[in-house]
């Protein structure tokens, strides 16, 4: 199977920075080991079941690093029409060789959150985990109001992203050095991950309580709520929703 990365960057987004999804471009390598070591993969596949795809649908899936909640919708609903957005290359190399083994159909993109790659009101879902505490202020209100754009009418983003403490979470987070060093090494430097360096992140502040909630609400979106949450070995991750209106 061919799957090509798209490069939909503009020559000025060429040298724009962004956090990698590991937190250092080196870290890379341990990113899919640490993510089922700390069971991810059940968050991807909650995100997956709760956004409810249907076949042929279209979805965007924004920050979509090496691909795992992409997968996690694709398993769910094979007959999906998938694109997976990402500034980081060489995640999205890694997401493209896991396409390839898996032999399913998905549309690699390199870019930013803030131009969603699809036209005014033609998708069915959009579609994001454990990515948006990576932007900044402006960037989250871009990322909102370009799903809203991107989304038709009456259609669904869901969210999966860090929410309010959790005093099992905070349990967990260090109990998970007794994974022996090389894992603790790991997650020493997985600032993206792990609560000891999110739970005092000033953007991860913004996302406890109805921080994504309210983000959604301001950009224009309907019904924006909290509609689960799960309690994983860096902390509580919440899963918001919310419709584009009919109007």
């Amino acid at each position: 199977m061919d799957v090509r990365i798209l490069d939909k960057r503009t020559p000025e987004e060429r040298d724009r920075p962004f956090l990698p999804g590991a937190g250092k471009t080196w870290l890379l390598p341990f990113y899919d080991v640490f993510s089922r070591v700390a069971g991810v993969r059940a968050l991807h596949e909650r995100a997956a079941g709760l956004a409810g795809v249907a076949p042929g649908q279209a979805v965007a899936d924004v920050g979509c690093g090496t691909g795992n909640l992409s997968f996690a919708v694709l398993a769910a609903q094979p007959a999906a029409r998938v694109t997976g957005l990402d500034p980081d290359g060489d995640a999205l190399r890694r997401a493209a060789r896991k396409a390839r083994r898996r032999g399913v159909d998905l549309t690699i993109v390199q870019g930013y959150a803030d131009r969603i790659p699809a036209e005014d009101a033609s998708l069915d879902h959009v579609v994001s985990a454990l990515a948006l505490h990576h932007l900044d202020d402006d960037g989250r209100t871009a990322f909102a109001r370009e799903a809203l754009r991107a989304l038709r009418p009456g259609a669904r983003v869901t969210i999966a992203d860090f929410g309010g403490p959790s005093s099992e979470g905070e349990h967990a987070g260090h109990s998970a050095h007794g994974h022996g060093p090389r894992l603790g090494h790991v997650l020493r430097h997985l600032p993206g991950l792990k609560r000891s360096r999110t739970a005092h992140s000033p953007v991860v502040s913004r996302d406890r309580g109805n921080g994504v909630v309210a983000l959604l609400a301001e950009a224009g979106f309907d019904d924006a709520r909290e509609v689960a949450h799960a309690d994983l070995r860096f902390g509580r991750v919440t899963f918001v929703q919310a419709t584009r209106p009919l109007d």
